[in-house]
């Protein structure tokens, strides 16, 4: 007997930011095609990766906002986290397999000087257990495959590492740090720093760049909405771009930049700038050191409307 084959779902233009509270138990993927599907769009991405165990800020980018994603992958970042030390695992959170466990000795004290010791630049070396690629594989596949690779550690910036509070050996802290930072690599130094060894076993975040986790939804209370007023909770195309100061440009200049042309800049430093046409966002042009604006990257919706 013939199947008969499922209509898929029919795909639609959505350009916007959907600034969303990811749940635990969900990969960043897993969730874009969650929101993706509730919203019926085309095109989304994400604004970097957070691992299944871990909740919190997650901005999705929808149809030309996917363009200017790699806006927040540079930005610092702000978790709170739960360290449970005594505890070692492979992949340095809860969901590997124990290594090794130590009795906790440390005091409050103990536990504020080695935070200190691991704020400012410092370097750190990726786990196994990671996204990072070595010859086109993953880490992670080689680790379950028992393979250890040698890593070079990476200079990266903790702002901030305070402690919070403590029940027993387990720690709740606030990391601030820049891009490329692994908490659970962090915890896992604070251990090994301590003598008990020490593992994640919870991670939120609650602020990238700008954006702070209280401008979020959840995706079930996203989920709730009635479809159509899912969109009009987007943010604009623009959003994620607040830090580029704003260059408007007239009728003539805005006509020449969206066919992809350099024009003279009459105002505005050296450097990338959002550029609009009477409050029509265009997209980002660079200014260079002679004063002419170059497009450097145009959303379609723009060049439609100019053309």
């Amino acid at each position: 007997m013939s199947r008969t084959p499922q209509r898929r779902t029919p795909r639609r233009v959505v350009d916007g930011v959907l600034f969303l509270d990811k749940p635990t138990g969900l990969s960043s993927n897993n969730a874009l095609q969650k929101a993706r599907w509730l919203l019926k769009a085309a095109k989304g991405g994400h604004t970097g990766t957070l691992d299944p165990l871990a909740s919190g800020l997650l901005p999705l980018t929808f149809g030309e906002a996917t363009k200017f994603s790699q806006t927040l992958l540079d930005a610092d970042k702000t978790y709170e986290a739960t360290i449970l030390l005594g505890v070692a695992t492979t992949t340095a959170d809860a969901e590997g397999e124990v290594l090794e466990t130590h009795p906790v000795a440390a005091s409050d004290a103990d536990i504020e000087a080695t935070l200190c010791r691991l704020r400012g630049e410092i370097e750190q070396v990726p786990p196994m257990y990671s996204a990072l690629k070595h010859h086109g594989k993953a880490l992670y596949e080689y680790a379950r495959a028992g393979i250890d690779i040698p890593r070079e550690p990476r200079r990266v910036t903790i702002h901030s590492f305070e402690l919070l509070g403590r029940e027993g050996d387990s720690l709740k802290v606030r990391v601030a740090c820049s891009k490329g930072t692994y908490v659970r690599t962090l915890a896992s130094d604070l251990g090994a720093m301590l003598g008990c060894g020490a593992h994640l076993t919870a991670l939120r975040r609650t602020r990238i760049g700008p954006f702070e986790l209280n401008g979020s939804i959840t995706l079930a209370d996203f989920e709730a909405l009635a479809e159509d007023a899912r969109e009009g909770l987007l943010a604009p195309v623009d959003a994620l771009l607040v830090h580029l100061p704003v260059l408007p440009l007239d009728a003539e200049q805005a006509r020449v930049l969206t066919h992809g042309q350099a024009v003279r800049a009459c105002t505005g430093e050296v450097g990338l700038h959002r550029v609009y046409h009477e409050g029509r966002f265009l997209g980002v042009g660079n200014i260079d050191a002679s004063g002419t604006l170059s497009p450097h990257r145009l959303v379609a919706t723009g060049l439609n409307e100019m053309s």
